[in-house]
């Protein structure tokens, strides 16, 4: 009787508040723009306005966000889901750069790193947004390079900086200042009390224009040798990353300790490919392949399917235990099974989606308290297979055993250097969540004709190390690396090979049209916050504005895939859970009694920005997140 008024108060104090968001929801007929930036936004409204289709918009603000550092810079990686209505199919784009030559476990190990590093030229893979936004837009847009470019190259040559970024460049600038191409960027008043620019200081980047600048010349000079738009787009992309471009791209990298070579910037390619998905109920979910962390949350949608979410109550104590115990079982299969699928070992990804495999994980959850020590499950039987990694895991303490899993409530802990820790201070605790929440932006768009497109770009985020005199921060994703196959056979560090990422977009398609196109800011917290989002509208019926503004959860219990110089700093810790403010104390003792321990913040939903397809007005809803600048324009 307890739980169902427990439920029923939940239910209830959602429906009073329902309206109450903090930013009005984006209405539009024609399109949609929304990004992490208000002047990035802007600019894909200027080239809707000029008659750019979504990719051309989506090229704009991706161009925009890169130049105003927003977590982001050229040298990073572009990941991106595109609907293309007039095959009826969802496109995904792979723009992340590789491991460059050199790059081994031995060599960084020799160096005294248990992953490669967080910051600076060792921590580039090759640059992948150059690459990315030339195919999109070559292949799906309508528009020249140079009118798509066009607001980013006036940013370039001064904006109007906003406090956001340039404080960062601020707390930066110890490091900043380790890298002289950075500091001449960075610190214009270098010497003085505040070396950074102050807000709305007008922000002047002359190498990066020079750099844009280059590659519209290419395009330009093709077409005036009568190539057509896309052999011109692609005229641009050989500048960057096979001429001159890339030449001093190079000689910066190297300059400055970086292992990039011309050679692995001229034979890396963006990878156009076949998104994984999973059907939710009726709802067909897209993500990236497990080259990135999306494939975590179909994991995770398979799991709850099992359970009647709606019953238990919006953030109940039930359903957020549910939820944490799904999530953690999913991410744990991330943090073993999870690479890139162009190398070996093949990531046995069909026994991991299977909807088999997650009923039996589903099985394996105790409702009366936190399995603290969920493991990777055995998907290969799945796919007819026997797992290769069976005595590693028993290594580790984990057991793929069910039927000892649903006895003991999970795997036996593991007490070895790859063992279970906590936080040993504040300073700890905050250094631990700024890894797990490390942000990025996203990238939203739609049009009347009905392209749709869903990126989470990311990579050469402040303090960045600039190569050379291109003003093109470089990646550090290298990081997401590991250099021990006992952390994770399929994502050890190897020449040519893309790291396992965090970032991952979404659609989601209904009755065959788009239903939803939605990403987030943050780390390894992406996937949390979007499954909750998609839950939200999903199964509580929130409108798109209000799930992107409403509380979730966040868990601590996986492993980092950003930072930390130890591999004790990137363990998980079991049984962490953060909650918004406003939990009932009633929920919160309920929690206690389960075995977590709570961490409370007023916002806890995720910077998500989304589209909704509102297909009986012939409408879009636009869902902008109220976490700080994130920002949408609809028409």
């Amino acid at each position: 009787m307890k739980n169902c008024l427990t439920t029923l108060l939940i239910v209830l104090c959602f429906a009073a508040t329902a309206q109450q968001t903090q930013k009005p929801p984006l209405h539009g007929k024609k399109w949609m723009a929304i990004s992490g930036k208000p002047l990035a936004a802007t600019a894909g409204s200027m080239i809707f306005e000029k008659g750019g289709n979504a990719i051309d918009a989506a090229c704009a603000m991706l161009a925009a966000t890169c130049t105003m550092w927003d977590v982001l810079s050229w040298g990073g990686e572009t990941q991106a889901l595109i609907y293309n209505p007039k095959t009826g199919k969802v496109i995904a784009i792979n723009a992340l750069g590789v491991a460059p030559t050199g790059a081994t476990p031995g060599f960084f190990k020799e160096k005294g790193y248990s992953f490669p590093p967080e910051y600076g030229p060792l921590a580039a893979v090759t640059p992948g947004t150059p690459g990315g936004l030339c195919t999109m837009l070559a292949e799906y847009g309508t528009m020249s390079l140079k009118e798509v470019l066009a607001p980013a190259m006036e940013m370039a040559e001064g904006y109007a900086i906003e406090a956001q970024t340039a404080n960062s460049m601020e707390r930066g600038k110890k490091m900043i200042k380790e890298w002289p191409y950075s500091k001449k960027v960075f610190l214009p008043h270098e010497g003085s009390k505040r070396e950074a620019p102050e807000a709305g200081e007008i922000f002047v980047q002359k190498d990066l224009l020079a750099t844009l600048q280059k590659m519209v010349d290419a395009e330009q000079d093709a077409l005036r040798k009568n190539k057509n738009r896309k052999e011109a787009i692609y005229a641009a992309y050989d500048r960057f990353y096979k001429g001159d471009i890339a030449h001093e791209f190079v000689r910066g990298c190297q300059e400055q300790g970086g292992l990039i070579t011309m050679e692995d910037l001229a034979k890396w390619k963006v990878i156009t490919e076949e998104p994984l998905k999973v059907n939710y109920k009726g709802i067909d979910v897209y993500k990236l392949s497990q080259w990135t962390q999306g494939p975590a949350m179909l994991q995770a949608l398979n799991i709850l399917e099992n359970f009647d979410l709606k019953s238990m109550g919006y953030n109940s104590a039930r359903y957020i235990h549910t939820l944490y115990q799904a999530m953690n079982l999913s991410f744990a299969d991330r943090d073993f099974y999870y690479g890139d699928p162009y190398f070996a070992p093949q990531e046995p990804i069909n026994g991991l989606l299977s909807k088999a495999y997650a009923k039996q994980r589903a099985a394996t959850i105790n409702f009366e308290s936190n399995n603290a020590s969920a493991g990777p499950g055995d998907p290969y039987p799945f796919e007819g297979k026997t797992n290769p990694y069976l005595q590693l895991l028993n290594k580790r303490g984990f057991t793929t055993d069910t039927s000892r899993q649903k006895k003991s409530g999970g795997a036996t802990p593991s007490h070895d250097a790859t063992g279970m820790t906590f936080f040993t201070s504040k300073q700890d605790e905050e250094l631990y969540h700024d890894r797990l929440w490390r942000g990025t932006t996203s990238v939203e768009a739609a049009d009347k004709d009905g392209w749709v497109v869903s990126i989470t770009p990311s990579g050469g985020w402040l303090p960045a190390c600039i190569a050379g005199n291109t003003g093109v921060g470089m990646s550090q994703r290298m990081q997401s690396f590991v250099l021990d196959s006992a952390l994770n056979p399929f994502n050890v560090v190897e020449p040519g090979k893309r790291p396992r990422v965090t970032l991952t977009p979404s659609l989601a398609m209904k009755d065959g049209k788009p239903f939803l196109s939605f990403a987030v800011q943050g780390g390894d917290t992406q996937d949390q916050n979007l499954l909750q989002f998609f839950l939200n509208m999903v199964e509580f019926g929130m409108t798109v504005q209000e799930a992107v503004e409403a509380p979730n959860i966040n868990s601590d219990q996986l492993y980092l895939s950003l930072g930390g110089a130890k591999i004790t700093d990137r363990n998980p810790r079991p049984g962490y859970l953060l909650l918004n403010d406003n939990t009932p104390d009633y929920v919160r003792k309920e929690l206690r009694k389960m075995g977590y321990t709570l961490s409370f913040d007023d916002r806890t939903s995720g910077p998500v920005n989304a589209i909704y397809f509102d297909w009986k007005h012939g409408s879009f809803w636009g869902g902008s997140s109220n976490h700080g600048e994130d920002y949408g324009i609809g028409w």
